[in-house]
């Protein structure tokens, strides 16, 4: 299917200039010609220049070979476009966009003398993702004029266009800007002028963290990245993400992040730092968080850190039945995952009536999967015999395994376990589902703090792959190595981490939530944009607001106040915005409002 060409006969902005041809600039370029603008490409390097041209070409051709579009677009996509190693060459243009490296003095330096080239009435645009628009605004002859037009990369592919305006730009700049992004065929988010913007601004504390996070070897890189593509549904890891983007790149955006903010969270992890200045910059580099085949090569191969397939490890203990404690959506699921992985279960609630419900849902889920075709009867029929409910703990008396699925409380936990401890037998492994809480406090409930481990399971259990396994400072060997067993045994991808506040996937997750509520609070954005932004613009499948209200703001809230007390850090205070929804009962999508409204079922 060729792609169709807008008609750019009545924009004001029918030519344009591209000043840095590198993948960003490369990439914009395409966008432009294959919308019908005349383009020119302007970098200070002829080889630069003729690299971009090779990869338009390149990048063309699979187009067409794709069915995107026919021999006679290409070749006139490829007519529209120029280049020189001149800046003078932006003289007609009605924009001129510039992406050269995130240097102010760079980009003041293009900007002055563009100052003397272009028309009165050419709009100049800056790609920067870090630094003030504002700033190289002034230092232009005419800061009206001048406006950030932050792509996204690949830009042929990602939708978002941040429109970024200075307190000096005027807003029929803006206006034709933003109509030209719509005649591309992106969507374009108009942002206030500060480090980041939205996306990147969302996007670049998280990552941060995640470089602290690895650099305090509190998680292997694998385990950081695979926790977040498995728990959260993002494409890449943040590890692997950093690499892509460029370490040094992320430094540069970080700290002009935290100059402004002062946010410790913002203030770039020193083993960013350490890579860059070694020249380890990801994949440009060939080496970075990980180490790739070659150069610009997006192939990870082996290095002495990779974790070694099969190297020894201490024997697990046998475990042919499983109990698991609690009556709600998430012990069900649990269930149901190690039922249908062959183990004999006892689902154990407060009550017969309420552990017999939770065996019903198991057999509505089960239903389900096979009206998809995803399971025959007769293998859903074995799956649910093996799920004995019982209305007492008194049935764990034989598990080799018993997991609590049970209130986020820990009162109610610690009770729990001090049960289990008296009706499991010797050996038996006890495991907590906990998402927040210490597991050491649920294991020093117990008189065998060694047996007791964590198993972090997300929501739904059946259809979320990933597990952490949260070891504790007493946690024996063998029940680690048993857990992870188990894992394989469930389909599950295992990651381990430390018994700290919010494990892997929260810590990196709710901070991330947290700012975004602050900037709604801070008027910098609308709910809309934030979630736009980071779903075109971060590839997330959901926006932040969005996956707040699934989740209840209730529950966002009580794991930012174990975060916050357990890491002592005023950036992860709880955003006031979010105290003030949860103290009016505003949750979310369980009470019809939140940060949306939603219509009652």
């Amino acid at each position: 299917m060729a792609t169709p060409q807008s008609d750019s006969s009545q924009s004001p902005l029918r030519t344009v200039a591209v000043v840095g041809l590198g993948t960003m600039g490369t990439g914009i370029i395409e966008v432009l010609a294959k919308a019908g603008r005349q383009v020119i490409g302007i970098d200070i390097s002829g080889a630069q220049a003729a690299r971009s041209v090779a990869a338009l070409e390149s990048s063309t051709a699979r187009a067409v070979e794709r069915g995107r579009l026919t021999e006679q677009e290409r070749a006139g996509v490829l007519a529209r476009v120029t280049t020189s190693t001149d800046l003078r060459a932006a003289a007609d243009a009605d924009l001129v966009i510039e992406v050269t490296p995130e240097s102010y003095e760079i980009k003041q330096q293009v900007f002055r003398d563009l100052d003397a080239i272009v028309r009165p009435t050419a709009v100049l645009a800056t790609g920067t993702n870090a630094l003030s628009v504002t700033r190289l605004a002034a230092d232009s002859a005419r800061p009206e004029r001048v406006l950030g037009l932050h792509f996204f990369n690949p830009a042929p592919a990602m939708k978002l266009v941040e429109v970024v305006s200075s307190v000096l730009t005027a807003p029929q700049a803006v206006a034709a800007v933003t109509d030209l992004a719509l005649e591309l065929g992106k969507e374009p988010v108009a942002v206030g002028d500060r480090p980041g913007f939205v996306a990147d601004g969302l996007l670049f504390g998280y990552l941060n963290q995640a470089a602290a996070m690895y650099e305090a070897k509190y998680a292997s890189r694998e385990d950081i990245d695979a926790a977040m593509r498995l728990g959260c549904g993002l494409p890449m890891g943040p590890l692997a993400l950093l690499d892509l983007i460029g370490v040094d790149t992320a430094r540069t955006v970080l700290d002009a992040m935290y100059t402004e903010s002062r946010d410790r969270l913002h203030a770039p992890a020193p083993i960013l730092k350490q890579l860059s200045e070694a020249g380890l910059t990801g994949r440009k580099a060939g080496r970075g968080f990980y180490t790739y085949e070659a150069p610009g090569s997006a192939t990870v191969v082996p290095d002495t850190l990779t974790p070694r397939e099969g190297a020894a490890a201490t024997p697990g203990r046998p475990v042919r039945s499983v109990g698991v404690a609690g009556s709600g959506t998430m012990a069900s699921g649990i269930a149901e995952v190690f039922a249908k992985a062959g183990y004999d279960v006892v689902l154990a609630a407060r009550s017969e009536e309420k552990a017999e419900a939770a065996r019903a849902r198991i057999g509505k889920s089960l239903a389900r999967s096979v009206d998809k075709g995803r399971m025959t009867a007769e293998a859903a029929a074995k799956t649910l015999d093996r799920i004995t409910p019982a209305g007492s703990y008194d049935a764990f008396a034989d598990v080799d395994l018993a997991v609590e699925a049970v209130a986020e409380d820990l009162d109610v936990k610690r009770q729990l376990f001090e049960a289990l401890d008296k009706v499991c037998k010797p050996g038996a492994i006890l495991a907590t589902t906990t998402s927040s809480l210490p597991v050491v406090a649920c294991a020093r409930a117990t008189s065998r703090p060694q047996d007791v481990i964590g198993m972090h399971f997300f929501n739904p259990a059946p259809a979320m792959k990933l597990v952490e396994v949260v070891r504790t400072v007493l946690t024996a060997d063998d029940v680690h190595a048993t857990v992870r067993e188990v894992c394989g045994t469930i389909r599950k991808h295992a990651v381990d981490c430390g018994d700290r506040a919010g494990f892997i996937v929260n810590a990196l997750l709710f901070p991330y939530l947290n700012n975004a509520v602050k900037m709604v609070q801070e008027h910098y954005a609308s709910l809309d944009d934030i979630d736009a932004a980071m779903k075109l613009g971060g590839g997330y499948p959901m926006g932040p607001f969005e996956l707040l209200d699934v989740v209840g703001l209730d529950v966002s809230l009580a794991i930012e106040r174990v975060l916050h007390r357990e890491f002592r850090d005023p950036g992860l205070a709880p955003a006031p915005l979010l105290e003030h929804l949860v103290a009016a009962g505003c949750l979310g999508r369980k009470t019809g409002r939140g940060f949306r409204e939603y219509a009652r079922r």
